[in-house]
């Protein structure tokens, strides 16, 4: 069985649209609550939770972050930059998983992935600490050979493949070369002792490609479940990609 973790940050998206002043980010007047939506999805089959608390604040805030660290039902996966301010938010919070990031303030969203071997003395201190301090430590890499392997060199448990490359071809001409170079590399990391999630583009049509990769154990989704839900509810958009991803 491939884990769902469901991304709500465009959840927070929708609520800073109108309430980005406001004074607290939940409350009765304050909506679309991401914590509600965040149970809803769990009560629904999610497996997990993803927040990306970003440097800027655009959508998740730490409030937000503290609140679904509080639910006992949640496992909670933050996603955050390769920062000493983020490293030190996280060994306080102590989630139960973190994935490093990188973040661009021009993005709209995560763009790309994580420089291991641009950063490696940077990327192994952050593995270092957050290891220390008991959380499970992700890095969100594109598939390539050398980001794989330096992941593995540096005692990260985790890698999540970046599939946006994929799904943005998923309709062109490299649509197959983009999928060949998740299979090799899903097949490279699970022969390094890494565990696999992947994520970013993953949507209600190319799951039925991408649920084929060999060794997944994680899919982290956002966009496409949100926007599904505005037509059916999170709770059915969420059975239905478990579904589909597990068919």
């Amino acid at each position: 069985m491939i884990l769902l973790g469901v991304n709500i940050d465009h959840c927070a998206t929708l609520r800073q649209a109108r309430y980005k002043d406001a004074a607290e980010a939940g409350g009765a007047t304050v909506e679309p609550d991401p914590v509600a939506l965040a149970a809803k999805a769990l009560r629904a089959g999610a497996d997990g939770i993803t927040v990306h608390l970003r440097e800027d604040r655009r959508h998740i805030q730490e409030a937000d972050v503290w609140c679904l660290h509080a639910s006992a039902s949640a496992r909670l996966n933050l996603e955050m930059a390769c920062t000493k301010a983020m490293i030190d938010f996280a060994l306080k919070l102590k989630p139960t998983a973190v994935c490093v990031v990188p973040e661009n303030r021009r993005e709209v969203t995560t763009e790309g992935g994580l420089d291991v071997v641009g950063g490696r003395d940077r990327v192994g201190a952050c593995i270092l600490a957050l290891k220390s301090a008991g959380i499970e430590v992700s890095l969100f890499i594109d598939p390539d050979d050398a980001q794989i392997e330096l992941s593995a060199a540096l005692g990260a448990p985790v890698i999540e493949m970046h599939t946006g490359a994929y799904a943005n071809a998923y309709n062109g001409p490299n649509r197959a070369r983009e999928f060949e170079r998740l299979r090799r590399g899903a097949v490279r990391a699970h022969g390094l002792g890494l565990r696999v999630n992947a994520g970013h583009g993953i949507n209600y049509v190319n799951i039925v490609e991408v649920r084929t990769i060999l060794h997944l154990n994680e899919l982290n989704i956002g966009h496409s479940i949100l926007s599904r839900a505005l037509f059916t509810g999170i709770e059915e958009a969420v059975r239905e990609m478990k579904r589909r991803m597990n068919p």
